[in-house]
């Protein structure tokens, strides 16, 4: 495997992994767990006590560094040493949001949520470069790569927006579409690089009801995530999970009800496929073991009051299926002659 085609797939298991550790993050409620950005609590590496934000006599502050002081956040605005006494002078309210509350657990959930997020940076970038100095590098490809480089810093924009909002629904949809955007790219960039299968011509035929299958799925993730909104506030407003189904909005049924479309268009690819390519049939059984899995989930949710790892699993599953589908879509477009780079 070449060095581009390696980094590559190492890109989209860190993207996987970021996106796993998001769904971790959302289902802890862990999203505040660091309120500065890209610090948390200004540090780069967070406090695991809460004392560490208590105001202390005699004690070195840095510039930057914040405290939590009568359930306000402050900064620091210089490198000095406390006195005996609180000094007023030597602090600036935060002003980005008002949340101030610190739990452990949700700091380095949230941290190591970002410390993956700024490795996937890392990986796009070394990718990049790769395709700048491939011996066998087109243009197509370094545009690409240029765009999954470009897409990961607007995603970090977005996920400090995220956190500047204090967790805004419609900016935590806009953050989850972006990193299903980063996945068809890299697997666009896939596409084009794997060696042309004998059997893309067979697949070329189906490209209709692929992309149909393709827009449900993306069609399901928006449904989902305005489901898990609904979710979100029916508990925050201290109402116990097991009695969600019974005020569930009709975008629910809506949502449930679409899973028997997927199934159907889904069903009708694996039919076709198995009958017509063999090579790409078996993709199609990933897929379709994908789609029941995520059906599995779906249930244990509504009728089992969320189990444990059932959201970020369902997540997840999503987001693979949306991989998956789109490599397809992208197989059946017109490409370049095979490389090998």
């Amino acid at each position: 495997m070449s060095r581009t085609r390696f980094l590559l797939h190492a890109t989209l298991t860190v993207i996987y992994l970021v996106i796993i550790a998001g769904a971790v993050v959302r289902m802890t409620g862990s999203g505040m767990g660091c309120p500065d950005w890209p610090k948390c609590f200004g540090y780069y590496i967070p406090p695991t006590e809460a004392d560490a934000l208590e105001w202390k006599p005699d004690h070195l502050y840095q510039k930057g560094q914040v405290i939590i002081k009568e359930e306000k956040l402050e900064v620091a605005q210089r490198d000095f040493t406390s006195t005996e006494r609180y000094n007023p002078s030597n602090w600036e309210a935060y002003t980005k949001h008002d949340y101030a509350l610190f739990n452990p657990w949700h700091t380095w959930i949230e941290y190591i949520n970002r410390l993956l997020g700024a490795l996937a940076g890392l990986f796009t970038l070394a990718l990049f470069i790769s395709t700048l100095f491939d011996s066998n590098r087109s243009k197509k490809h370094m545009l690409i790569a240029g765009f999954v480089l470009f897409g990961i810093l607007f995603q970090a924009w977005l996920g400090a927006t995220v956190v500047y909002s204090v967790l805004n629904p419609l900016k935590i949809t806009l953050h989850m579409l972006m990193a299903l955007v980063l996945v068809a790219l890299l697997f666009y960039l896939k596409s084009q690089i794997d060696p042309e299968q004998l059997e893309t011509s067979e697949l070329k035929r189906q490209r209709p009801l692929l992309i149909a299958a393709l827009t449900l799925t993306l069609i399901q993730v928006l449904f989902g995530t305005q489901v898990r909104q609904s979710v979100d506030h029916f508990i925050d407003n201290g109402n116990p999970v097991a009695n969600w189904i019974q005020s569930a909005p009709v975008l629910f049924y809506v949502h449930r009800s679409f899973s028997i479309i997927v199934l159907i268009v889904n069903g009708l690819l694996f039919y076709r496929l198995k009958k017509t390519s063999p090579f790409y049939f078996t993709y199609y059984q990933v897929v379709l073991g994908l789609i029941l899995i995520e059906v599995g989930t779906g249930i244990a949710m509504t009728y089992f009051e969320f189990p444990f790892s059932s959201q970020p699993l369902h997540l997840v599953i999503a987001s693979l299926l949306f991989g998956v589908q789109a490599y397809l879509v992208m197989k059946t477009s017109s490409r370049l002659a095979p490389s090998n780079s």
